[in-house]
């Protein structure tokens, strides 16, 4: 009941049963423009950019955050699930983390509370890094130019995974992708946007999708069941359930994020099909009971592809030298 009557609400926003036109309904959409960013610590996002492009951090020596959350193909690996130390395959799809500030939590089960949590995860995960915190801080304490940065950063030279982790935060929360065609078309440029676009979000909002796709990151703000009217196929990935216990939360998953998702195939966190189309078709099937006809899934394809921003400008960081008392890299 509470979806058909938001979706009749949004009906009405976008002028299918009232006055404003499509400029005035644009300023009072349930998806926000991405804001511009004006408060940056210069100093602690560079040393964060630092750490996560730099592979010392795993046990091998080999693997750094951008293996898995390449920033030159839309913040993901493209991959069904990542490779792991000695080639380990994950247990699921890796998220974007473009625009990943957005997230109500981090992870597909959400079991980190922000950006900062989950950094520290992959280091000391035996499938991902695969080493510990005590010895990603040795490595690092071994370097005299990342001591210098640390130092002048947070203020004396301590390196502790706290600072890491919050380094390699602040580099991520600059991780956006702002003037999508569609956010121009939001800020009121109706030339921004094509009219297949225009149709296709408007089928995106009066089927129900917006629902749970809105807000800034076009999802994300919540936890939702995979299979809400018809049971998924993926039975064996329990979502939500593995860190709260629930039988309640068995098989819910944290909203993804739909900016830039044309970028990131596959789809899903069981990477289940990489084409786009037909993750729209399984979502109408899966989620609101739906059949989407070609005619629709195409129109709503195109809004999706509308989502696609300006991606971020990175050079990539210069890291400075190991030392003869850096840890050396482990392959075993």
């Amino acid at each position: 009941m509470k979806k058909t009557i938001l979706v009749t609400s949004l009906a009405c926003a976008i002028g299918l049963g009232g006055q404003l036109s499509i400029a005035e309904a644009a300023r009072n959409e349930p998806i926000t423009p991405i804001p511009v960013q004006d408060k940056v610590d210069a100093p602690k996002v560079e040393l964060g950019k630092k750490l996560f492009f730099d592979p010392r951090l795993s046990k091998s020596g080999f693997l750094s955050c951008n293996s898995c959350h390449n920033l030159s193909t839309g913040g993901a690996d493209n991959l069904p699930s990542s490779i792991g130390h000695k080639w380990q395959l994950g247990p699921i799809n890796s998220p974007t983390v473009l625009n990943a500030r957005f997230n109500l939590a981090q992870f597909w089960d959400g079991r980190a509370k922000d950006l900062k949590e989950q950094a520290g995860g992959p280091i000391a995960n035996p499938g991902e890094m695969a080493s510990t915190h005590e010895i990603a801080v040795d490595v690092l304490s071994s370097i005299p130019a990342y001591i210098a940065e640390f130092k002048a950063v947070y203020g004396d030279k301590k390196v502790n995974m706290d600072r890491v982790t919050d380094a390699i935060a602040s580099f991520e929360e600059t991780l956006v992708t702002p003037d999508s065609p569609f956010d121009l078309w939001l800020k009121g440029d109706d030339a921004a946007l094509s009219e297949e676009a225009k149709a296709g979000y408007d089928l995106f909002k009066n089927k129900g999708c917006i629902a749970c796709h809105n807000g800034t990151g076009v999802g994300g703000t919540m936890y939702q069941k995979m299979g809400t009217v018809k049971p998924y196929t993926d039975t064996k990935t329990l979502g939500r359930y593995g860190v709260t216990g629930k039988d309640a939360d068995k098989y819910f998953f944290k909203v993804p994020l739909l900016r830039n998702i044309e970028l990131t195939a596959p789809y899903f966190h069981d990477a289940s099909t990489w084409d786009l189309a037909e993750a729209v078709k399984m979502m109408g099937e899966y989620q609101l009971g739906l059949k989407l006809s070609d005619e629709e899934t195409n129109k709503i394809v195109v809004f999706l592809k509308a989502l696609t921003g300006k991606q971020p400008q990175i050079s990539y960081p210069v890291l400075p030298p190991s030392t003869n008392k850096t840890p050396k890299p482990d392959r075993g």
